[in-house]
């Protein structure tokens, strides 16, 4: 009750609430209104009238436009070209896929269709997977020519790419010699001679040098009782059998392409290989 009376003397005597309740509904809602009874009353002064803005009539030129402005047997015939555009399209993407793309079930059935398709208006000459993954096995083997006090011997084949393949397998930070060296050498010997190998450019005894380095340097961790005088590498290369579910007939077998008898020189020998690596290592900090 004091409350109540509270509000009324508040306002001279008068109830307040009458007039909050007679407020717009505008005005009520509205966030940070003032109320009616703290207003600050201001002299009235005349405002402009301004006109009400009436909505735009839409322009009948504007209407209509597009396909959907054409009657209709000319919305059938534009509806007709554009399905048409857009089956060509999508054949000249598939085909030019398939061009491109490797060996694979389709296109060596359809093969001569893609062909008649592409030749020669669309002719690419760029593989979409360059270069091809590798799809066979390389493995470099040496053997040695051993003199000791009971003669001369011929060692067994030593699988080098084996010896590494077990430096990799099941470790989490496999080493770069075990997984580069061997492969780039071989890598870097075939690409510089050719099948009869024979060298085809200036690198060819620089990848002859490498090769036989690396050779040694694998051999010189085994005790052979002797001197090695000769050695003699190979590569076996079986391609990768096709998957159960292919109907592809790949014989795995190994090609086997032997190199010749090199002879051994101090600078294959890997001592005398880190003494050079020593002396041009001090020549350079002395200059």
């Amino acid at each position: 009750m004091d409350s109540d009376h509270d509000r009324s003397s508040a306002g001279g005597g008068k109830d307040a609430w009458p007039q909050a309740l007679n407020r717009p509904a505008e005005a009520r809602d509205t966030p940070g209104a003032i109320p009616a009874d703290h207003a600050v009353t201001t002299p009235s002064s005349p405002t402009p009238s301004s006109p009400t803005p009436s909505s735009p009539v839409p322009d009948p030129s504007v209407t209509g436009r597009g396909i959907a402005g054409l009657s209709t047997p000319y919305q059938v015939v534009a509806a007709l070209a554009l399905s048409l555009i857009g089956l060509l399209a999508c054949t000249q993407v598939a085909m030019v896929f398939l061009h491109v793309a490797p060996s694979n079930t389709l296109t060596k059935e359809h093969g001569k269709t893609i062909d008649r398709w592409i030749y020669p208006e669309f002719e690419q000459n760029w593989k979409l997977f360059a270069p091809n993954p590798l799809q066979q096995n390389v493995a470099v083997h040496v053997r040695a020519e051993v003199v000791d006090a009971d003669g001369r011997r011929t060692t067994r084949w030593m699988n080098l790419t084996h010896e590494d393949a077990k430096g990799i397998r099941g470790n989490l930070f496999p080493s770069h010699v075990d997984q580069n060296e061997l492969r780039r050498g071989w890598d870097f010997y075939v690409n510089s001679h050719d099948s009869e190998n024979r060298s085809n450019g200036l690198r060819g005894d620089l990848s002859e040098r490498y090769v036989r380095r690396i050779a040694m340097l694998r051999l010189s961790e085994r005790d052979y009782g002797g001197t090695i005088e000769r050695i003699q590498l190979r590569s076996a290369t079986s391609s990768i059998a096709p998957p159960p579910w292919s109907t592809e007939k790949i014989s795995t077998r190994p090609v086997y392409r032997v190199l010749p008898w090199w002879t051994v020189t101090p600078d294959d020998l890997p001592e005398h290989a880190a003494e050079q690596s020593r002396d041009a290592a001090r020549a350079e900090a002395d200059q």
